[in-house]
């Protein structure tokens, strides 16, 4: 197994900078925006899974807003997000879009006219 690494992927920096932002939060210990740049990691992992098993299961290769708002309203763990997610509108209550969308082909174009 490879070792990992301890670079965070989301700025630490700007993490302290938000903490900071309000006005009943003190100082900040160096680990707390380590911490919590890991936690916002791991969130976006298990939300971006959920979504794509969602896109997957109606035969879609192209992650959309219906994708999300399905996998939050599929998913406990995420029912803090349905009032975001609630004025997405749903792609499936439209034009059964569960069928992938065939691509349509250009033809090509002669030039008789010159």
């Amino acid at each position: 197994m490879g070792r990992k690494s301890n670079v965070c992927k989301f700025p630490v920096a700007r993490i302290k900078k938000i903490m900071q932002a309000d006005e009943d939060v003190g100082k900040v210990a160096q680990a707390t925006p380590v911490v919590v740049s890991k936690s916002l990691e791991l969130f976006m992992a298990s939300i971006l899974e959920a979504t794509v098993k969602e896109a997957r299961a109606t035969g879609q290769r192209k992650l959309t807003p219906a994708h999300f708002k399905r996998a939050i309203h599929n998913n406990e763990t995420f029912d803090f997000l349905k009032d975001i997610v609630e004025e997405v509108k749903d792609e499936g209550a439209e034009a059964g879009s569960s069928e992938p969308k065939a691509k349509k082909r250009r033809t090509a174009k002669t030039e008789d006219s010159d």
